[in-house]
C-alpha cells in the first residue's frame, strides 16, 4: 500500500471508554509487589484496563526483554538476559490464587539463549499453578522454541488444558514480519502440540492479526493450514502498531467483515473462534475454554 493511503486515525469501531484507573489497582498490585510481568503491560495490549478492571491478567514469564525482533511487537530486546527466575513459578502461582483466578494463562518471551527455550521453567510454572489452584484450567501461549519438538513435549508434560502459539500473520508476510520465525515451523509446532495431546482433551489454538497487508484469501488459506496442522480454537484480531518504528497498519478491519471470518472458520471446522478488533491471544480466554471444552 502507498504509504500515503494508510489510515491516520482510528475508526469509530476502535474507540471505547475505558474504565477509572482505581479499578485496576489491585491487579497491578499484586503484580507489583511479586515482582510479575505482564504481557498486557508489555505488548501495550488495548484491553489491559478492562481486563485488570475485571481482576484478571496474561502473565510473561522468562523476563520482559525478548531474543527476537519481530516488527508487529513492542517486546523488545531491551536490557540484559537474564537466567530463569527460580521463585517465578510459584510467584506466578501465587498471584493467580489471590486474584481467584479460574483459568491462567501463561505466555513468554522468545529466549533463543536458552538451550531448551524456557520449556521446563513453563512445565514448572504449570505445575506451580495446578499445586495452588487444583481446579483453575491452565493456557499457556509458547514461542516456536526453536522448532525442538522436545521442548513442545516438555510443555505437554505438564498437561496444560490448551496450547497456544501464534501463526501471527499470513504465509507471504511472515518472513518480513517475523524474520526469526517461519510460518511453516509454527505449523509444526502447532502439529506437534496436537499430536502429543491427542486423546486428553487438550485444546490446540492458534491466532492471526489482521490490517497487516493480507488478502482474504489469504486468511483462509492460513486457516485451512491451521485446521491441517489440528488447531481447532482460533482468534482474530486488529493489528495495532505500537510505535512508528513497528511495521505500519495497512487497514482497520470492520467489524463485519470480523464476522464473516469468523462464520467462514466455523465453517471449515474450528471448535471456537473469536473475532473483531479488540479480539487479542487471551481476550476473554476463560470465558472461550469455559463455552467450548470437550
Amino acid at each position: 500500500m502507498n504509504p500515503a493511503d494508510r489510515p491516520r486515525r482510528l475508526p469509530p469501531w476502535m474507540k471505547r471508554p475505558l474504565p477509572a484507573p482505581a479499578a485496576t489497582a489491585r491487579v497491578r498490585a499484586t503484580l507489583s509487589r511479586l515482582a510479575l510481568h505482564t504481557v498486557c503491560e508489555g505488548a501495550h495490549c488495548p484491553n489491559l484496563p478492562e481486563c485488570f478492571a475485571c481482576g484478571t491478567a496474561t502473565f510473561m514469564i522468562l523476563g520482559d526483554t525478548c531474543t527476537r525482533s519481530c516488527r508487529f511487537c513492542a517486546i523488545g530486546g531491551r536490557g540484559s538476559l537474564a537466567p530463569p527466575r527460580a521463585d517465578e513459578p510459584t510467584a506466578l502461582a501465587q498471584a493467580a490464587a489471590e486474584l481467584g483466578l479460574r483459568h491462567v494463562v501463561i505466555t513468554s518471551v522468545t529466549r533463543d539463549d536458552l538451550a531448551d527455550g524456557g520449556a521446563e521453567h513453563f512445565a514448572r510454572t504449570i505445575r506451580a499453578v495446578r499445586e495452588a489452584l487444583p481446579a483453575a484450567s491452565v493456557e499457556v501461549l509458547t514461542p516456536d522454541f526453536a522448532g525442538d519438538d522436545r521442548c513442545v513435549d516438555a510443555v505437554l508434560g505438564a498437561h496444560p488444558d490448551v496450547f497456544n502459539h501464534n501463526i501471527e500473520t499470513v504465509e507471504r508476510l511472515s518472513a518480513s514480519l517475523r524474520p526469526q520465525a517461519g510460518y511453516a515451523r509454527s505449523l509444526a509446532v502447532l502439529r506437534r502440540a496436537a499430536t502429543g495431546g491427542e486423546g486428553s482433551g487438550l485444546f490446540i489454538k492458534s491466532g492471526l492479526m489482521l490490517g497487516l497487508g493480507e488478502r482474504e484469501e489469504e486468511i483462509l488459506a492460513t486457516l485451512r493450514d491451521l485446521l491441517v496442522a489440528g488447531c481447532r480454537v482460533l482468534t482474530l484480531g486488529q493489528y495495532l502498531a505500537p510505535s512508528p518504528s513497528h511495521a505500519p497498519v495497512e487497514r482497520f478491519v470492520e467489524p463485519d467483515e470480523f464476522d464473516r471470518l469468523a462464520a467462514a472458520a466455523r465453517e471449515m471446522g474450528f471448535a471456537a473462534v473469536a473475532a473483531g478488533p479488540f479480539v487479542r491471544s487471551s481476550y476473554h480466554a476463560a470465558q472461550m475454554h469455559a463455552q467450548h471444552r470437550p
